[in-house]
């Protein structure tokens, strides 16, 4: 018979963000910890709040699986004697695996044991794996107490384990396990008995803890809601924000709170930030969408004494109100750029100038890659404009105080300045995505700042040799590549990547030209992997993708390559012309030259594959312009059967050394032509 079992434990409150890890690390170890110790089981689920991990088996079984297996030993000749008696390497075989010797078998020249192992009782694992699953979680951070060499997140208190209704008896931390666990540190009367793991949530309910997340999550969510309903709004509810709050408590309440009507005068942001970042508070907006007077939180505790929980928490707001009305009136007495002088005394990195240098880079390098993208003049005075002033809010007291406020103030600043919608946009878009999932710029003004921005900074950084490696990256620089290869993707643009680099180097001066070449290499390898994941994520094959990926100068024509490459490689006579292409290109690699000269062609099959050849080149140009590469697959096709007459009918490698020399310049050229598209040799045929 089966029994649950339940391992709750307990201790001082963990860090909000670091819960949803644990709990997820804690039931995927436990359930393969079971499946190597042969305990069958039925469901495994983790409950927690911010002062306990639980974890719950359901149907463990009583007792380890039996196993019985052979055990290969030495050959036979080895095992025994002359005589056909065990020698002392048998011996020592059938002693090490618990047998007789005279109990070996003989099979294809060798001895086996036949080991037979009974499974050990649940509680008698348990003792071992529970301490073993506490002690192998892995912590963003640890902590030790007292005079203990023990550590976890945050000081154990209490241990409960329970195999059905029996303890499971083992010691952490001097921390001994039972069956008793603690309520919440306000509501309840401090310790309670768990009878078995089906009574567990019911009686840490009646101690007022709510551990499952899904159903406290639900009811704050509900909460939430009602207060904002009832005060006739809706509460904006972010998902990181809600993920934090839930194990924040353990007896959520929701509570509405005011704040004066004057902070409103104040950009939203202004208003949501501190709210929201700094005080942990749900903004309430109006049906038309604009902010009310109102903030939403969730309180650790009953619906008791309400009143005076909400003005705690108005009086805490509102001096933060007061802060951001403060920074906003000393910010505006200046110009956003006016503020840019004081650029000049913050440092960009080291050895490259300040932040004023890096606005004057910014501006002339937009200019630069406008002029690339055929940006009319409004677009480019927008754009380089948009650069200039795109770092002068980080000197702002408002954005000095609230960090997160960065570009979201420019943004306002630029617009209480009368510049133009375009320029204050795109001084806030030039730092998307500002993290994973994040939207990307919309506006051209946007795209070329925020391009320009990326670049500049991952040149600059990478000429000091900081090229992130394994999971160092203080500089976000693999977040930077990303957000560049997805605007340039998603806006559809065509743009030189070497021309990038280059005007980027070129701006920070960097002028050696061994050093030029290493940056060239050095950021298309960089942009290289961070494209490879791009294509991952849009569904393209690998194969698919490492055919697309050899020269990336122009991103987003390897995404719209890959994509007509896979499209066409389910098409019925793509393999065929594949294979054909293949066996172009492995010769081709032997080619000195793609020069060709018809005068030395022998051969009907030479003439009809320069035919061809010269055909689908013409065809493709246009094709390739347009970036219409389905057509050019198809187009490319048609080489099929002539590279394969050509081999049929020619031995490429002539004696007569310029015949051969210009057999394979013809399939240089061939190659060199589908290479506009994609490497085929890298496509794994099924």
């Amino acid at each position: 018979m089966s029994k649950d079992l339940l391992l709750e434990i307990g201790t001082e409150e963990i860090p909000a963000h670091a819960m949803p890890g644990l709990l997820q690390e804690l039931g995927e170890r436990a359930e393969k910890a079971l499946g190597e110790l042969r305990l069958a089981h039925g469901g495994v689920r983790t409950l927690g709040t911010p002062r306990r991990l639980a974890l719950i088996v359901e149907r463990l079984a009583e007792k380890q699986a039996d196993v019985a297996e052979e055990k290969r030993g030495p050959s036979v000749q080895v095992a025994f004697d002359a005589a056909g008696k065990p020698t002392k390497a048998a011996e020592g075989f059938a002693r090490g695996q618990g047998v007789k010797a005279e109990d070996l078998v003989t099979r294809d020249g060798y001895v086996y044991a036949l080991v037979q192992e009974t499974g050990e009782p649940a509680e008698k694992v348990l003792e071992k794996l529970l301490p073993e699953l506490i002690c192998g979680l892995p912590l963003p951070n640890s902590m030790r107490w007292g005079d203990l060499d023990f550590r976890f997140i945050r000081p154990l208190r209490w241990l409960v384990a329970l195999y059905g209704e029996e303890v499971v008896p083992f010691e952490l931390a001097r921390v001994k396990s039972g069956n008793t666990s603690r309520g919440h540190r306000f509501l309840s009367t401090g310790d309670f008995t768990i009878q078995d793991a089906a009574h567990y949530e019911e009686a840490c309910e009646k101690a007022f803890v709510i551990v499952d997340p899904a159903r406290r999550k639900a009811l704050i969510e509900q909460g939430l809601a009602e207060e904002a309903k009832a005060h006739g709004g809706t509460a904006e509810i972010t998902p990181n924000l809600l993920e934090e709050v839930l194990y924040l408590v353990e007896y959520p309440t929701a509570l509405a709170g005011r704040f004066e009507e004057k902070y409103l005068a104040l950009p939203p942001e202004a208003v949501i930030t501190p709210m929201r970042d700094h005080q942990r508070y749900f903004p309430v907006k109006a049906a038309d969408g604009s902010l009310m007077p109102l903030f939403l939180t969730v309180r650790n505790g009953g619906p008791e004494h309400l009143q005076t929980v909400q003005h705690g928490n108005e009086r805490v707001l509102r001096a933060r109100l007061a802060d951001a009305q403060f920074f906003f009136d000393e910010d505006r007495k200046k110009s956003l750029e006016e503020h840019l002088e004081k650029l000049k005394t913050v440092v960009f990195q080291e050895g490259l100038g300040t932040l004023y240098d890096k606005s004057l880079r910014l501006e002339e390098l937009a200019g630069r890659i406008a002029d690339a993208l055929g940006a009319s003049a409004a677009e480019k005075k927008a754009a380089q404009r948009a650069a200039k002033l795109a770092k002068a809010d980080l000197v702002t007291g408002m954005v000095m105080e609230f960090t997160e406020l960065q570009g979201v103030m420019g943004k306002e600043y630029a617009r209480l300045d009368g510049e133009g919608e375009e320029v204050a946009l795109a001084v806030d878009e030039h730092y998307m995505p500002r993290f994973a999932g994040d939207e990307l710029p919309q506006t051209k003004a946007g795209i070329i700042v925020s391009l320009a921005d990326k670049m500049d900074n991952i040149v600059a950084t990478f000429s000091r040799g900081l090229i992130p490696t394994g999971s160092q990256d203080p500089f976000a620089l693999r977040r930077q590549a990303l957000g560049l290869v997805n605007s340039i993707i998603k806006a559809e643009l065509s743009l030189s990547l070497v021309d990038l680099v280059s005007w980027a180097m070129d701006l920070l001066a960097l002028t050696e030209v061994k050093a030029r070449k290493k940056m060239q290499t050095d950021v298309a390898d960089f942009m290289r992997l961070r494209l490879k994941n791009v294509l991952g994520e849009a569904g393209i094959r690998y194969d698919v993708a490492d055919a697309v990926l050899g020269d990336i100068d122009d991103i987003g024509r390897v995404m719209l390559a890959a994509k007509a490459v896979q499209e066409q490689l389910s098409a019925p006579d793509t393999a065929k012309a594949v294979q054909s292409f293949v066996r172009a290109a492995n010769l081709a690699a032997k080619a000195e030259t793609a020069e060709i000269d018809e005068s030395l062609f022998e051969t009907d099959e030479e003439r009809e594959l320069m035919k061809a050849y010269t055909s689908a080149k013409s065809a493709a140009e246009s094709l390739l312009e347009a970036h219409d590469y389905v057509g050019a697959i198809d187009d490319f096709k048609d080489l099929a059967d002539p590279i394969d007459a050509f081999f049929d009918g020619v031995m490429v490698m002539a004696d007569d050394v310029a015949v051969r020399r210009n057999r394979l310049a013809l399939l240089k050229a061939i190659d060199n032509l589908l290479l506009q598209v994609a490497d085929f040799s890298k496509i794994v045929q099924g």
